[in-house]
């Protein structure tokens, strides 16, 4: 009697393409770190101090802050300061996606350094039950699309005097798509909308501190917003 083949168990996640994943990033990330790595040469630092930026900072928006902080020959104590006061907003990043983060210490820690606004995205959407390997793997592509895009341009810079304009539009384009994503994964508008309402309140309340204020909001409010509890991440 012929025999059908057994199939995968229902509550399997489907199989998922990391590469795929990367992929709307990699758009965004490459010519980013393109326009990084020409600016920081063009302010007259070396080709490798940018790649070395990429590799052990990685810090998006902090590493474009920091081209003129060091043109400006301020104390490394001074931009280490500033880049942690850019990048707090990880810190909620990071206690949201806690019971995601696999237990394996290298993983984690890995995770953690390489946690762009971007990568949080991704990571977010990935079904319960990812392996740690696939969660790393996002991860190092992510920062391997801005480590190439650092290098081009850097290479660029020290070439030749070309301009680079248009290409920061690539960021607002890369975090629409983003968004687009979150909201079709979680199925329900209420994320979107509370962060715009709560970004407007903050404009009204403090204009000039608008973006911590806005996520703080928000983070309040899914404190208190039900949730369904997460399943265990596959070490």
């Amino acid at each position: 009697m012929p025999t059908t083949p057994a199939s995968s168990p229902p509550d399997s996640p489907p199989p998922i393409s990391v590469l795929a994943l990367s992929v709307p990033v990699a758009m965004g990330y490459v010519p980013l770190g393109t326009v990084f790595g020409f600016l920081f040469v063009q302010a007259g630092a070396p080709w490798w101090l940018a790649l070395l930026a990429s590799l052990v900072v990685f810090a998006g928006a902090a590493q474009f802050m920091m081209i003129p902080m060091l043109a400006a020959g301020l104390p490394v104590a001074s931009i280490a300061l500033a880049t942690l006061v850019v990048n707090l907003r990880h810190v909620f990043y990071g206690l949201s996606l806690l019971h995601k983060l696999p237990a394996k210490a290298l993983a984690r820690w890995y995770l953690v350094f390489s946690l762009t606004d971007e990568t949080y995205s991704v990571l977010t959407t990935l079904p319960p039950g990812t392996s740690t390997r696939q969660m790393v793997t996002v991860a190092l592509l992510n920062q391997g699309w801005w480590v190439l895009g650092t290098l081009i341009g850097a290479v660029i810079g020290a070439q030749a005097q070309i301009t680079l304009i248009g290409l920061d539009f690539a960021l607002a384009a890369l975090f629409a798509v983003l968004a687009v994503e979150q909201w079709r994964s979680a199925g329900s508008s209420a994320p979107l909308w509370l962060a715009l309402l709560s970004y407007a309140a903050a404009l009204v309340m403090l204009p000039r501190q608008a973006l911590p204020v806005a996520i703080g909001i928000s983070v309040a409010a899914g404190l208190v917003w039900p949730k369904i509890a997460p399943k265990e991440v596959a070490p």
